[in-house]
C-alpha cells in the first residue's frame, strides 16, 4: 500500500465512523438517555481508525493484532452493557453492534487483500451508509413490522424462497414443443406477478389504497402490465373494497405499457414510430382518461374508510399463469413456424395474447432488415390490441364479472380508439 492509499484509506475509515457516529448522536438526541446510546460522533470515528490501524499492523505481526484489537473493544462494549443492563432493567444491543461494525467497517478499509483500492473503499463508503440508513429508520422501521401479521411473513418467505432459490435453478435455455419454452423465462413472469402483488401490498400499507395501487401500476407496468392486470384482480376478487384502486393500478400500467412499446419501438427502428405513433398514442390517451376517472372515485371511497389488505402472497394465481404463459409460447411458435410470412399478422395476434415486448423487438427488428414496414407495424399493433383484451380477460377470470366488466369496458375503449386512429394507416 503506497503513502497516498495509505491516508486515503484511514480518511475513508474515519469518514465511514463519523457518519454512524453522528447518527448515534442525533438518536440520543437532547434529553434523551445517553446511557441508550453510549458514544456519537467522537467515539465511533476512533472505533473505525483502532480497526484500519490494528488491520495495518496484522500485516506485520499476524493476525492477532486485529483478534486482540477487536476482543478489547467488544470487551468494553459488553462492560457498559452489564452496567446499563443492571441500572436500567432493559437494554438493545443496537449501539453495541453499531460499534462493532464500526470497527470492522476501519479494518476492511485498510485490508488490501479484500478489493482493489477503489472498489475496496467504495464498498466501505457504501456500507456506512446503509448502516447509518438502517439505525435512522427505526421510527419506521418498528411500526411496520408490528403491523405485520403471522400470514404476512409466512407468504413473504415463500416468495424469497421462490424468487432466490426456486428461480435460479431453472435452466435458461429454449426446450419443450418446438423449443419454444424456456423455464428461467417463465418462472421469472411467476415471480414477477408474486413480486407485483406484494409491491401492492406494502404501497397499501405505506401510501393507502388509491395512491398505493395507482403507483404499484405506474412501476408495475414498466415490467409487466399483464402481471398487474393478474395480480390487482385477484386482490379485488377478496377485498371488494378496493375494487376501485385495483382498476386504478391496472389502467396505469395499460397507460404504461402502450408507451412502453413506442419506447422500444423508437429504440430498434424510428422509422415505423409515424405509423404506430396514432394508435398507440390514442390507446394511452383514453386509458389515461379513465385512469384520471377511476382516481378521483378511490378518493371519494377512500374515505368511507380504511381498506383492510390481505395476505401480499397468493402463488396459486401466477402459477396458473404461468401455464397460459407457457401455452401461448408454443402457440405463438406454432403460428410462426407453420404459417410462414403470411402467418405474421396470426403470429402477433397469438404471442400478444402473453407478452408484447418479444413480438415488437422481433418485428421492428424484421422491418428494418428489410420487411415490410406496413406489415411489422400492423403487427405490433394487433399484439398490442391482443394484449389488452386478454388482459380485459385475464380480469373476468381473476377478478370475477363485478370486476373483470369495468376491466373489459376499459381496455374495449382502448382498443377501439386505438382501430379508429389505425384506420387512418395506408401503406
Amino acid at each position: 500500500m503506497d503513502e497516498h492509499e495509505l491516508f486515503l484509506s484511514l480518511a475513508v475509515a474515519v469518514a465511514a465512523g463519523l457518519l454512524v457516529g453522528l447518527e448515534r448522536e442525533h438518536s440520543g438526541g437532547a434529553g434523551g438517555d445517553r446511557r441508550t446510546f453510549p458514544g456519537g460522533a467522537r467515539t465511533h470515528p476512533l472505533i473505525a481508525l483502532a480497526g484500519a490501524l490494528a488491520t495495518l499492523v496484522s500485516g506485520s505481526v499476524g493476525p492477532v493484532a486485529l483478534g486482540v484489537a477487536f476482543l478489547a473493544v467488544t470487551a468494553l462494549l459488553l462492560l457498559g452493557y452489564a452496567r446499563d443492563l443492571r441500572s436500567s432493567g432493559e437494554r438493545g444491543i443496537t449501539s453495541e453492534v453499531a460499534f462493532l461494525v464500526t470497527f470492522l467497517l476501519g479494518a476492511v478499509s485498510t485490508a488490501t487483500d479484500v478489493a482493489p483500492p477503489e472498489r475496496r473503499l467504495l464498498m466501505v463508503a457504501a456500507a456506512a451508509v446503509v448502516v447509518t440508513v438502517l439505525l435512522s429508520a427505526k421510527p419506521v422501521l418498528h411500526p411496520f413490522a408490528r403491523r405485520l401479521s403471522e400470514d404476512d411473513l409466512s407468504a413473504t418467505l415463500k416468495f424469497l424462497v421462490l424468487a432466490a432459490v426456486v428461480l435460479p435453478l431453472l435452466p435458461d435455455r429454449d426446450a419443450g414443443p418446438l423449443g419454444a419454452l424456456n423455464p428461467f423465462k417463465v418462472g421469472l413472469l411467476v415471480v414477477l406477478v408474486a413480486a407485483v402483488d406484494f409491491v401492492g401490498y406494502a404501497a397499501i400499507r405505506l401510501l393507502g389504497s388509491e395512491r398505493g395501487l395507482g403507483l404499484t401500476g405506474l412501476v408495475g407496468g414498466f415490467a409487466s402490465s399483464t402481471a398487474v392486470t393478474l395480480s390487482m384482480s385477484a386482490r379485488a376478487k377478496g377485498e371488494p373494497a378496493a375494487t376501485t384502486a385495483c382498476l386504478l393500478a391496472i389502467l396505469v400500467a395499460g397507460v404504461v405499457m402502450f408507451l412502453r412499446v413506442l419506447g422500444l419501438v423508437a429504440a430498434v427502428n424510428p422509422r415505423l414510430l409515424p405509423r404506430l405513433a396514432w394508435p398507440l398514442g390514442a390507446m394511452a390517451i383514453v386509458a389515461l382518461a379513465l385512469s384520471g376517472l377511476a382516481y378521483a372515485r378511490a378518493r371519494r371511497e377512500a374515505h368511507r374508510g380504511d381498506i383492510e389488505v390481505s395476505n401480499p402472497f397468493e402463488l396459486t394465481s401466477a402459477l396458473k399463469f404461468g401455464a397460459f404463459f407457457a401455452v401461448v409460447l408454443v402457440g405463438s411458435k406454432a403460428a410462426t413456424k407453420y404459417l410462414g410470412t403470411g402467418g405474421t399478422y396470426a403470429a402477433a395476434l397469438v404471442a400478444g395474447l402473453a407478452d408484447v415486448d418479444a413480438i415488437t423487438l422481433s418485428l421492428a427488428s424484421f422491418a428494418r432488415q428489410g420487411a415490410a414496414e406496413h406489415t411489422a407495424a400492423m403487427g405490433i399493433f394487433l399484439a398490442t390490441a391482443s394484449n389488452t383484451l386478454a388482459k380485459a380477460g385475464l380480469a373476468v377470470a381473476a377478478g370475477g364479472w363485478r370486476f373483470g366488466r369495468w376491466v373489459a369496458i376499459g381496455f374495449g375503449l382502448t382498443v377501439v380508439a386505438g382501430l379508429a386512429a389505425a384506420a387512418a394507416w395506408r401503406p
